[in-house]
């Protein structure tokens, strides 16, 4: 069908229709987007479910302006608020978590935002149709927002309206997204509080933004008030009183429904202090306190390494540290630590390339979160050269989020070699023992999700086309995303026809052999070749738009 975006008609017509049959009105706007239905309704508009004809029909979101406010000022306020929210999605840019803007326009007297198109449901809806979450689910929810709130908060960026309704989870991956920064804020470099209008959800904004003052933390204890509430499943009352808060008192009361881990309730609490200097600082600092809390101390700090046994012990959340690459671009690296695994394919599975299976001893080293994006390689192929020279844009599929494509191995050692000089860290590629052990993340299976994989878990198959943006589909359990498909990546080792003689010791594996490792699959391989002890090979001056690659190194 054909919705009539003309607020006084909203009529259904039938497909591919360009006036309204009842009102006149045009259907597309910008000559490309088609409203499809109403999905939302709320103080300044409408959300359309839309999708852009210029685009193979690509489902997306319109959202319509359409404020209720009365007064000139008031209506002044609502379209500035309005306005904000393009504005700050094109300031953050590119976020796997967050949907893209995709465009920002007026017609015909009306104002108009154009979105990237999150298929699932907000977790508020989520919490009326299963019930309260698990301890767990609640983590997993923390962990990943926590995640987000850091990228928008190093944009200088505040939310300012974190609650269930505006977080997303996708139907097809599971990941979550933030959504409306209508009310977003944005600060100064040198200054992270500034006086703003008192904007925000009662039962969830903190004293301080009722008082029109908001900090980074303020989005803290939103979200966890976020996350007490998807533990009880209470939520404020119609009237103010909410059964969670004691007004009398003037403190949170949630642990009176329900009992979580001594860790979790610490972290929560903290986050929930009234005053802003007694909270966390930075989701960084509430990521780093879940994470200590949850991994012994002798395997891995993210400031310093140690030698540890070879038991294996794996942290249910990533350890993380970024990388400022310069021009808002971070480069995000996940903790690996030690352990000792089986690495090659089981009798029944695989090539005799990948014979025979034998254990291999890992040291703790820190992986890419993702391959390298194109957005992440500008940036430093613009650097001076140190070996050879570098093309700033090789790729043939072109997107600032995409994996970079189109790179030799040569190329990858020259892109290495350039980022350690930047940020001083002895950046590599990881050997191939590192990177299959890296990719199976404490399991056994062919695919770190099983016996068998998906085109809604991995692009591969040729089913989008082409690469995908990082981050898209669901992570392993060392927090590591795309390890299955989308690019291949490279290895520092060179060929070798089996696992005769190889290193048991998680080390590269020299030879005089110009062929070198590329694992992992790609975006047109099929299954077979996308499995976790799956080896493919090229010389190590070639190229082609499925080869990209992950950085490693051996300290943060």
């Amino acid at each position: 069908m054909s919705q009539c975006l003309n607020p006084e008609c909203l009529q259904q017509n039938p497909p591919k229709t360009i006036l309204c049959q009842s009102c006149g009105s045009k259907i597309v706007l910008q000559e490309r987007y088609r409203g499809i239905r109403v999905i939302g309704e709320g103080g300044f508009g409408r959300t359309f479910l839309a999708v852009d004809e210029q685009r193979l029909d690509t489902p997306c979101v319109i959202k319509q302006f359409l404020p209720q406010q009365s007064g000139s000022s008031a209506l002044k306020k609502a379209t500035e608020l309005f306005e904000q929210e393009a504005i700050r999605l094109k300031d953050l840019g590119k976020n796997p978590h967050i949907p893209d803007l995709l465009a920002f326009f007026p017609q015909e007297g009306r104002l108009y935002l154009i979105q990237e198109f999150i298929e699932g449901q907000n977790l508020l809806n989520e919490l009326r149709q299963k019930g309260t979450f698990s301890e767990s689910e609640v983590k997993k929810v923390l962990i990943e927002l926590l995640q987000i709130l850091q990228f928008v908060h190093d944009h200088k960026v505040i939310h300012r309206d974190i609650k269930p309704e505006n977080i997303i989870k996708s139907s097809q991956t599971g990941a979550l997204f933030l959504i409306d920064f209508g009310v977003s804020k944005e600060v100064g470099s040198n200054v992270l509080t500034k006086l703003v209008t008192i904007t925000g959800t009662p039962g969830y904004a903190p004293p301080e933004q009722f008082r029109g003052m908001v900090f980074p933390n303020s989005d803290l204890y939103s979200l966890a008030v976020t996350c007490i509430r998807l533990l009880t499943g209470y939520l404020q009352r119609i009237d103010g009183t909410d059964p969670l808060f004691d007004s009398m008192n003037m403190q949170w009361v949630w642990k009176k429904y329900i009992s979580v881990s001594y860790e979790l309730e610490t972290v929560l609490d903290k986050m929930l202090q009234d005053l802003s200097m007694n909270r966390f600082q930075s989701a960084t600092e509430v990521l780093s306190a879940l994470q200590r809390q949850e991994i012994s101390p002798t395997i891995i700090s993210p400031n310093h390494f140690q030698q540890i046994s070879t038991t294996i012990i794996y942290p249910t959340q990533p350890i993380l540290f970024r990388d400022n690459l310069g021009n808002d671009l971070f480069l995000e690296m996940v903790a690996i630590p030690g352990g000792i695994f089986l690495m090659g394919s089981p009798a029944g599975e695989g090539y005799k390339n990948e014979k025979l299976q034998h254990e291999v001893t890992i040291s703790p080293f820190y992986m890419g979160k993702s391959p390298i994006t194109q957005a992440q390689w500008e940036r430093i192929a613009s650097l001076p050269k140190i070996n050879i020279d570098l093309k700033v844009k090789p790729s043939h599929f072109q997107g600032a989020n995409l994996p970079v494509e189109k790179v030799s191995w040569l190329d990858a050692q020259e892109f290495c070699a350039r980022l350690g000089e930047y940020t001083g860290k002895m950046y590599r590629l990881p050997s191939e023992a590192e990177w299959e052990y890296a990719c199976r993340a404490n399991t056994t299976t062919p695919f770190y999700f099983g016996e068998t994989i998906t085109k809604d878990l991995v692009n591969h198959d040729n089913k989008y086309g082409q690469t995908t943006d990082v981050g898209k589909f669901t992570p392993n359990d060392f927090g590591l995303y795309d390890m299955h498909g989308n690019v291949w990546e490279w290895c520092e080792d060179a060929w070798h026809k089996d696992y005769t003689n190889a290193p048991n010791d998680g080390n590269t594996w020299i030879s005089d052999d110009n062929k070198r490792i590329l694992r992992g699959g790609s975006w047109f391989q099929d299954p077979e070749n996308c499995r976790c002890a799956y080896r493919n090979y090229i010389v190590a001056s070639a190229n082609n738009y499925g080869s990209g690659f992950r950085v490693a190194c051996s300290s943060g």
